[in-house]
């Protein structure tokens, strides 16, 4: 690929991807090396790509599979889900409601593997069967962990967004 058309597609994809790497990592420089790693990939496996068309979904998808492969190497998923301890302030009544941003960055405030698990599911849209694949884990070890999250995630919102004045 000309370096020309590359540097275009990277000022085009890397917000998008950046985010992606964003909602499964936590750490800058972590996000950083797997958005290069993941760019590298797209670039030399362009080849590989069989629709136009369906280019930015194959480079999501790319870059899904670099974040859970620096998961992997840091995360237990089938570990029991421990507690995480907040250090949020809830929101006023008065405050805007909760929006799509504050619910991605609620997600850091759960533990990895809910997370993962989650991000996979809910807005990737892979089913518990790939994912227990991707991550080595049983199918039963996906769905508990995703409804973990769910729980999680309705508890946060409910105590930091909705909760009542006193």
């Amino acid at each position: 690929m000309h370096r020309d058309a590359q540097r275009q597609v990277y000022e085009i994809m890397a917000p998008k991807l950046y985010r992606t790497c964003k909602r499964y990592l936590k750490k800058e420089e972590e996000i950083e090396e797997v958005l290069a790693d993941a760019f590298y990939t797209i670039f030399t496996k362009m080849d590989q790509l069989k629709e136009a068309g369906a280019f930015e979904a194959w480079a999501r998808k790319i870059t899904v599979n670099h974040c859970l492969y620096q998961l992997r190497k840091n995360v237990n998923f089938n570990l029991y889900l421990e507690d995480t301890k907040l250090q949020i302030q809830p929101q006023s009544a008065e405050e805007t409601p909760l929006e799509e941003e504050d619910l991605l960055k609620l997600l850091n405030y759960i533990p990895e593997g809910c997370k993962t698990v989650f991000n996979l599911f809910v807005i990737e849209g892979y089913g518990h069967k790939e994912i227990a694949a991707m991550l080595n884990i049983s199918e039963g070890t996906s769905k508990s962990q995703l409804n973990a999250a769910k729980t999680k995630l309705k508890d946060l919102i409910n105590n930091l967004y909705y909760q009542q004045a006193r």
